[in-house]
């Protein structure tokens, strides 16, 4: 599993929160203090709570299993898609479709008729057409691609999502929810956490902390891809008969099928690699930090989004 650091989540600014006004009060034990009117994250808890997210991860994807990335904020858009595709994982970066994950019959129909049309861009069935239907049916892949290009070799449903900022992906939350699919997600002080599986307390608008994240789930995720490679290499090298396995991956080419003997817990070695770090964190930020949320008055959750270092 991939591990993180006090001082890589103090300079991507992982620890500024939203406006103490703009607060989930359900996010009370996550959260340090308060300073100018921004509440600050704790970053012990972060560095504990990411270490469980990332060896869950891990421990999924080395027995096969796939992790859908989704971030469709302007700042989380990149990352999400350079990652994911690195960790050979799919993704959703543009705009969550509405039944995506409980209408997936369907929307797999869209994901085939990309492909088709992809097909046919490149192996000269658009020279038999006119120039009015070419332009048709480039519109309609143009369509298709901004929304499920990421997803174009998924075959079925995903075994987990990963999400950056879970307010902001609340349907693709709900539906995984609905469907018993695992939610990894980062947190920020105006989310719901009780809504997420694997709670990762920290900024989710910085480019930097998104970078931060999504980087180390996607290092997680390939760790676990590059254990099922190494299994079934050692398999072939033995001449051993595979036992068969519902894992699956994401390549190049398409969904690959992977056969591989039973995963074995994560070793304990593995687990440890990542040790607990135990900062002053008033000190590190400079003090001047005023300790514990108060919850005597409602969040006022219509205001305009404030976030510390949102461009950061």
């Amino acid at each position: 599993m991939a591990s993180i650091t006090m001082k890589e989540l103090l300079e991507a600014g992982v620890h500024f929160g939203h406006q103490t006004k703009r607060w989930n009060p359900k996010m009370k034990e996550y959260i340090f203090g308060e300073r100018n009117g921004i509440y600050i994250i704790d970053l012990q808890k972060t560095l504990k709570m990411f270490k469980e997210a990332s060896k869950f991860v891990t421990d999924l994807t080395s027995t096969g299993k796939l992790i859908l990335f989704v971030g469709t904020k302007r700042q989380a858009q990149d990352a999400i898609a350079e990652e994911a595709t690195r960790a050979g994982m799919p993704y959703i970066n543009s705009r969550w479709l509405g039944g995506l994950l409980t209408n997936w019959v369907t929307v797999q129909k869209s994901v085939k008729r990309l492909a088709e049309l992809d097909d046919m861009s490149t192996d000269g069935r658009y020279e038999l057409l006119t120039k009015k239907e070419v332009i048709k049916l480039e519109r309609e892949r143009k369509s298709l691609s901004t929304n499920l290009s990421g997803i174009k070799t998924m075959k079925r449903l995903p075994d987990a999502i990963f999400i950056v900022d879970s307010n902001n992906e609340a349907i693709a939350v709900s539906e995984a929810r609905k469907l018993g699919i695992p939610v990894v997600a980062v947190v920020d002080t105006n989310c719901d956490p009780t809504v997420v599986d694997y709670v990762i307390p920290g900024n989710d608008d910085a480019l930097r902390a998104i970078r931060l994240f999504t980087t180390k789930i996607a290092d997680s995720a390939a760790e676990g891809v590059q254990m099922v490679s190494e299994r079934a290499f050692a398999t072939e090298s033995a001449d051993v008969t595979p036992i068969a396995t519902e894992a699956h991956f994401i390549g190049e080419d398409g969904e690959t099928d992977l056969s591989a003997e039973p995963v074995a817990e994560s070793s304990p070695v593995a687990e440890d690699a990542a040790e607990e770090e135990t900062v002053d964190l008033e000190a590190a930020l400079g003090g001047n930090i005023r300790k514990a949320p108060a919850a005597e008055t409602e969040p006022e959750l219509d205001a305009e989004p404030v976030h510390a270092e949102a461009t950061a």
